[in-house]
């Protein structure tokens, strides 16, 4: 009998969960386990350590690009596929850069996802022709996103802004120093040319950055 393959997916929509699982169980042996939140994610990563996480990069409280971090500072090898309703090449990059091995959009997903997971659990990588043209377009500087400059850390930190976290929340949050926050909140509204926290949580949300 072949080994089962285990695929937890993140994602804090159930309906979202339920269509992910019924694609993925077309990929045979394919045992899926799903969490609703980052941080149940992470533990049940650590408990479990599966053959692919699928990850949304967009989840209350412990957001994916921190639990892609974690993951990878935990298991370097770790196989993760990034999915997300964002199409800003931005977010694509930042999740391969912080060690994503595949991105794909939710608006792609019954399309295409089944492919991308078997991508990534043969050690490939997965972006659409067309993220892959525009990531390219990003890198060589031709991006206009105004999220283009942001690092990992500063989208994080501008997300739990337009949630409405204060600074002491995020840095609990992100397990960083209330220091750091600020510092970070400082950089973040220099890059985007705002000078005020109520206009930078109105930009978060504007942008899809907060659930």
């Amino acid at each position: 009998m072949k080994q089962a393959i285990t695929i937890l997916v993140i994602d804090d929509h159930p309906i979202v969960r339920a269509g992910c699982r019924q694609l993925i169980q077309r990929i045979p042996s394919a045992k899926v386990v799903e969490a609703e939140t980052g941080e149940e994610g992470y533990r049940l990563f650590q408990e479990l350590y599966p053959d692919m996480v699928l990850l949304d990069i967009t989840l209350p409280g412990i957001g994916g690009l921190e639990v892609l971090r974690r993951i990878r500072a935990n298991r370097e090898n770790a196989k993760v596929l990034m999915f997300s309703m964002h199409e800003d090449p931005v977010f694509a990059s930042r999740a391969m850069q912080t060690g994503a091995r595949g991105y794909i959009t939710k608006n792609n997903a019954a399309d295409h996802l089944v492919e991308a997971v078997e991508k990534v659990l043969a050690g490939k990588t997965y972006l659409s022709a067309d993220m892959a043209q525009e990531l390219a377009m990003l890198n060589i500087g031709a991006g206009t996103s105004a999220l283009s400059d942001l690092s990992r850390r500063e989208l994080e930190i501008l997300r739990l802004v337009g949630e409405g976290k204060s600074m002491t929340e995020t840095s609990g949050i992100l397990g960083i120093s209330y220091k750091t926050v600020a510092n970070n909140l400082t950089q973040i509204k220099s890059k985007l040319g705002i000078s005020k926290t109520a206009e930078l949580m109105r930009f978060a949300i504007s942008h899809g950055l907060s659930t």
